[in-house]
């Protein structure tokens, strides 16, 4: 039946405003299931696109508003996946991994028992005893193979109705012959029965896949946590002056807000009345809080630090600065979850080429004189032999050996494909606030003060929750000084605090003359000159060795930050490479791109909310311990204590691991030259197929155990 031509994708997008679905694809397994789905899609009349998010198993489409739900999940349907419609929504795990560990330790308890009546048979019991035990196997394996196989029944199942094959076909049918066969041989009193063989089969695939299923589970998207740090609503003043809270998602621009001190911001707007800090770090990544008076723009997001203020909304919802963070994140996975991993990529063959050699060994063997029996037989053997264990095995299995090393390196690795994107980095970007820096500033010359001073400054800093009064304050604290008694102390946003001590005035805050210092507080008793109390934001532990080591990986350098361009050009200096400052979310976010564009395979470092869309737009990511929930969880590995030196630790485990899976592939494809050759000649039963498959897949996963000292 003809079927009208799809509109282009740009006529399309100019004749109407497209429509954005997501759907959750559980079914997805390999790279051509990326291709069938972006390719199949975009040819269903009214769909402009397709977009593959294959880490995290979800398919955004664009589409003619026309078009309903029902309808696009019958077009997935009919590419042979099955879809659910996740909405505006994010979908949580989808419990892949625990479904897969029951029917793992379903196929473990089955084919140690049925290996164990075999045992007997091949120690050469015969009549009624033998056929005993092929009955016992009977019903252990028949109920093991119809629950534990159900993984690759269903996916088969799926791409077999919409006239597609995956790698789940050759494995169901070789289980599902050698069963039948099995059954056929203990009814018809066989020699042979091959229930352990098909058990066995479904064990090794089962564990390669739960081993996969659990790396993947570790990737999550990290726009839910970044939205959880806008406000749930806010104090809405009428303009008879009443108020009421709204939530946030009934905040209008034109309203007016009153922001509290410690609220957080629950939209975008300009300060009405009074004056506060304001914590930008969320948007900028600066530490330090902005003083904001009348006229002033504030974000959603940010936390009012001092005096409650009153602000007139001009943004609100998904307009706001944070909720286009949101947007430039996930727009920014979408592009990097188009990687395809090197098991996916090795299988995009695998369907066909099994098909072929099994149909073309059954068809030769029948056209040879042999009987339809023994021809199956062959057929079956070679379906096990070469059945993926050892290639499902060989990523995961090394995977997952490696980050358990790292984890102890103090590296969490959440996703699989992020070793193999880290050791194909070629450059990293840094942030510099809590990123190559500690992000809390330390007082460095707290030396100038005498045991007075310190008193009357510790008496004041402790007063105040400002950053430079908490890290003055530990500082004094830790040295043992003892504050002086000072009364009546005030805090005045932008200014500092005072108070009064043996009935002198006596002020903590913003110095009069820096001397070009960025970070400082001055102390002034009386009427005497004020001393100056200077600050500075450490460099994090290792951070020139690490710089340098990653240099010599082959990984330049270099910093991208929100932060003024002073600080920037200062820890840039100390570490010797390039930094610029000042920059916005979308400011980085186009720097990765353009070094991406030129072929450069990006390793971004960053701990703010400012650095998520980077984070989820370079080649891989990671995040320090102390970042935001949304950096983390945007970020493909986390690295934990106070050093930077882990990151080139996962640098050099990642190379280690490749080198590893590179071997694992080889040794995988030796054992298929030498095997599959000797069971098209007929050399080789289901019993031995399932042996031989099961000892490469032994020695692949004990090749992938010496990566336990990739660390070192």
């Amino acid at each position: 039946m003809n079927r009208p031509l799809p509109l282009p994708a740009p006529a399309l997008a100019n004749a109407t405003a497209l429509a954005i679905s997501r759907f959750a694809v559980p079914g997805m397994r390999c790279a051509g299931c990326i291709s069938k789905l972006e390719n199949g899609l975009a040819a269903v009349p009214g769909i402009a696109a397709a977009r593959v998010n294959f880490t995290a198993k979800h398919v955004q489409i664009s589409h003619d508003p026309a078009l309903d739900v029902p309808t696009l999940t019958k077009a997935l349907a009919s590419l042979g996946f099955e879809a659910n419609a996740m909405g505006d929504a994010l979908a949580g795990p989808d419990g892949e991994a625990r479904q897969l560990v029951k029917a793992l330790a379903v196929a473990g308890f089955a084919a140690m028992n049925i290996m164990l009546l075999s045992v007997s048979v091949w120690s050469g019991a015969g009549g009624l005893t033998r056929d005993l035990f092929h009955w016992l196997s009977a019903l252990i394996a028949l109920p093991t193979v119809a629950y534990a196989g159900q993984p690759f029944f269903r996916s088969a199942g799926q791409a077999l109705k919409a006239g597609h094959t995956n790698m789940d076909v050759p494995i169901s049918i070789g289980v599902t012959l050698a069963t039948a066969l099995s059954l056929f041989e203990t009814i018809t009193h066989g020699a042979h029965a091959y229930f352990d063989s098909a058990v066995m089969l479904l064990f090794f695939l089962l564990a390669g896949r739960w081993l996969d299923a659990v790396m993947r589970d570790r990737a999550r998207d990290g726009v839910s946590a970044l939205l959880k740090h806008m406000a749930a609503g806010a104090l809405v003043i009428s303009d008879d002056g009443q108020s009421q809270w709204l939530k946030a998602g009934d905040i209008r621009p034109g309203m007016k807000m009153l922001v509290a001190s410690g609220e957080r911001l629950a939209a975008d707007g300009v300060i009405l009345n009074g004056r506060s800090h304001f914590d930008q770090s969320l948007i900028t990544g600066e530490a330090m809080p902005v003083a904001i008076g009348p006229g002033g723009g504030v974000l959603a997001g940010t936390l009012n630090t001092g005096d409650a203020v009153e602000v007139a909304v001009t943004a609100a919802g998904a307009d706001t600065s944070i909720a286009d963070i949101a947007r430039l994140m996930q727009d920014a996975a979408q592009g990097r979850s188009h990687y395809v991993r090197i098991a996916d990529r090795a299988a995009r063959l695998y369907a066909p080429a099994v098909h072929t050699l099994a149909l073309c060994s059954f068809v030769g063997w029948m056209l040879a004189g042999a009987g339809w029996h023994e021809a199956l037989l062959i057929a079956v053997a070679l379906l096990i032999i070469t059945c993926p264990c050892a290639l499902g095995l060989a990523v995961p299995a090394a995977q997952i050996v490696t980050t358990g090393a790292l984890m102890k390196a103090g590296v969490l690795v959440k996703d699989g494909s992020a070793l193999e994107r880290l050791a194909e980095a070629d450059c990293a970007v840094f942030d510099k606030t809590g990123t190559l820096t500690l992000g809390s500033p330390e007082p460095i010359d707290i030396g100038v003060l005498d045991a007075t001073q310190a008193g009357i400054a510790l008496a004041l800093a402790q007063c105040s929750r400002h950053p430079l009064s908490e890290a003055l304050r530990a500082a004094l604290s830790a040295a043992g000084i003892v504050p002086q008694r000072v009364t009546l102390v005030s805090e005045t946003p932008g200014e500092g605090l005072s108070g009064q001590w043996n009935g002198q005035i006596v002020r903590l805050g913003r110095p009069a003359s820096a001397d070009g210092y960025l970070m400082a507080a001055a102390l002034t008793i009386g009427d005497r000159p004020e001393t100056l109390i200077r600050f500075a934001d450490p460099l994090r532990p290792a951070a020139s060795v690490t710089i340098s080591e990653l240099a010599a990986l082959g990984l330049p350098a270099r910093i991208l930050s929100g932060d003024r361009p002073g600080p920037v050009a200062a820890v840039a200096a100390a570490l010797g490479i390039s930094g610029q400052g000042g920059l916005t979310p979308a400011d980085k976010l186009a720097a990765i791109k353009a070094l991406s564009a030129e072929g450069r395979k990006v390793l971004m470092v960053g701990d703010g909310l400012n650095d998520g869309p980077a984070l989820a737009a370079g080649h891989v990511s990671m995040a320090p311990g102390s970042a935001a929930d949304a950096s983390q969880n945007a970020a493909d590995a986390i690295f934990l204590g106070s050093s930077l030196a882990p990151v080139a630790t996962a640098i050099r485990a990642a190379r280690a691991t490749q080198a590893v899976v590179r071997q694992n592939f080889a040794l995988a494809i030796g054992y298929n030259i030498i095997a599959v050759p000797l069971a098209i000649a007929g050399l080789v039963t289901p019993l031995v197929a399932a042996l031989a498959m099961s000892g490469s897949s032994i020695i692949v996963v004990a090749n992938a155990l010496r990566l336990k000292g990739s660390t070192r």
